[in-house]
């Protein structure tokens, strides 16, 4: 396999050099304490008061049954590759407080950090995590059981990355494509908006 390591401008810890977001997978089953330990990474997530405002609806490759349910969650080009995948997970905000019932204005902020969270652990295990939007939230909600004042908000493939060459030629081309991401000067401010760090 090409090695999909971050070009990394400063030193940051491997995990986060060596984290992609392949689309090819070895269909391997995570076993439960590998899901377990990506899901105990996501457990311990920093959030606003405490509030752990996210949920996870999960299923492993080898429960046919919940996995399908999950698959058949995502458009047919996500579909497509995730058919592989170790395990499926759909990530679902609170949209309200507990403590109070008052709206959690940074519950996808909270729940991004707990993603963060599990995809760098799987990054720590040889495993990797392709979040994706690419799915149907209305049929989420009411097939998976959701509850009123929770949102489901991604989903979210794990798997034991595998070679390209098993996908269609046009994801084959994107999995090729060089990692880029903006200097740090395009994003960061001193002190005020523009101001040059």
């Amino acid at each position: 396999m090409t090695d999909r390591t971050a070009p990394v401008a400063h030193p940051i810890m491997e995990a986060m050099a060596k984290r992609h977001s392949p689309r090819a997978y070895d269909g391997q089953a995570l076993t439960p304490a590998q899901l377990d330990s990506i899901l105990e990474a996501g457990r311990w997530a920093s959030s606003c008061f405490n509030e752990q405002p996210w949920n996870f609806v999960v299923a492993r490759s080898d429960e046919p049954e919940a996995f399908a349910r999950l698959l058949g969650l995502l458009g047919p080009g996500n579909q497509a590759w995730a058919k592989n995948a170790g395990a499926l997970v759909i990530t679902v905000m609170r949209k309200i407080f507990n403590a109070n019932g008052s709206p959690n204005v940074v519950a996808m902020y909270d729940l991004g950090q707990a993603a963060a969270m599990m995809t760098l652990q799987a990054s720590t295990m040889g495993l990797a995590c392709r979040q994706m939007r690419g799915f149907d939230v209305e049929r989420a909600r009411t097939e998976l059981g959701v509850p009123e004042n929770h949102d489901p908000v991604s989903a979210v493939a794990i798997g034991t990355p595998a070679s390209p060459t098993i996908l269609p030629e046009d994801l084959q081309a994107k999995e090729a494509m060089p990692r880029v991401r903006k200097p740090i000067a395009d994003f960061t401010h001193a002190g005020v908006w523009g101001g040059k760090a």
